[in-house]
């Protein structure tokens, strides 16, 4: 008997930097803990946004005892590659990206809470970087607040 095939995972952010290493240790020296994209969601969803375990779980299309396996195994490799000074290397996961609507946007006040209307409640814009100039397009539903300058590492703003 074959077991059950896993559901595609629903994650709505991927970071544009995958790879973290100690600073000072060569990269010949290094041990790698590999953290999947749907587990960086999870902790992202749990940790940054502050959304609880039963809405992550629908967000991300899973069961919640799947949620708490995947948040169990994210929490104990980030630990361990802290602890003993392994580089920590995000790729792969069962996921499909797709983009965030609703409540649960950034930092979970909804479309219209927040200040000036909400988070990305207009039409989608450019984000600017106030010290270089670098511009990019806005994504829906993504501040350009939680956006860093790829270039000199500013934090961004609606241009």
């Amino acid at each position: 008997m074959s077991p059950r095939p896993k559901r595609i995972r629903k994650i709505s952010f991927k970071p544009d930097v995958t790879y973290f290493k100690p600073a000072g240790i060569p990269m010949s020296e290094l041990k790698e803990v590999e953290l999947s994209f749907d587990e960086l969601e999870a902790l992202r969803l749990m940790n940054i946004e502050e959304i609880d375990q039963k809405q992550i779980a629908k967000k991300m299309n899973v069961s919640q005892p799947t949620l708490s396996r995947i948040i169990k195994s994210a929490r104990k490799k980030t630990t361990k590659a802290i602890i003993n000074g392994c580089a920590i290397k995000i790729k792969g996961g069962n996921f499909k990206v797709v983009q965030p609507r609703g409540r649960g946007l950034g930092q979970g006040r909804g479309i219209r809470g927040g200040r000036m209307g909400g988070i990305a409640a207009g039409p989608g814009g450019v984000c600017v970087c106030p010290k270089c100039n670098y511009k990019e397009s806005q994504i829906r539903g993504q501040p350009c607040a939680n956006k860093v300058c790829p270039k000199c590492k500013t934090k961004m703003i609606r241009g």
